[in-house]
């Protein structure tokens, strides 16, 4: 067995800062969302998804996939979407099992709606603070990060396959 590779001081300030920041974004996004629309940040991203869908609809499972969220967690997301008229489940021609999340006219209305007191909360809270080379090199390691936690062959554990 070998010994733990320990983070240093300098790499445990920065993760604990990394924590802090990550935690207080997503607090002031939810807040944001939650006094402007009545839902968590995750409802927004997924109704965002669904605009972007070609006709304006995925299949569960692919939108789980994007949203690297469990089926389960996804299920209880969309029946709440529904229950607000945004979003509506339907059955998938080509598979009796499936189905697919469509955004309503409702739904497409909140989000117009939405939108712009999103895009400032996210420039006033990130964006705003950054100069553009910090923005790109941000970018660049969120990318790096996320590339290598990317799981991959058939026995990965992937949230939306749960």
């Amino acid at each position: 067995m070998t010994e733990p590779r320990w983070l240093s001081d300098e790499e445990q300030c920065v993760w604990r800062s990394y924590l802090h920041a990550t935690t207080l974004l997503e607090d002031h996004l939810d807040r944001q969302l939650q006094r402007d629309a009545g839902m968590p940040h995750l409802y927004y991203a997924l109704l965002v998804q669904l605009s972007q869908a070609p006709r304006r609809r995925l299949r569960m499972t692919e939108l789980a996939k994007d949203a690297k969220i469990t089926r389960s967690r996804l299920s209880h997301a969309i029946a709440r979407l529904e229950k607000n008229g945004w979003v509506a489940r339907e059955t998938c021609p080509s598979d009796k099992r499936g189905q697919f999340a469509a955004l309503t006219d409702e739904g497409a209305e909140v989000l117009r709606r939405t939108a712009p007191g999103h895009v400032g909360a996210v420039r006033q809270a990130l964006f705003d603070r950054l100069t553009p080379e910090q923005a790109e090199q941000l970018g660049a390691i969120m990318r790096s990060v996320a590339e290598g936690l990317q799981p991959e062959g058939p026995d990965a554990d992937l949230p939306w396959l749960r």
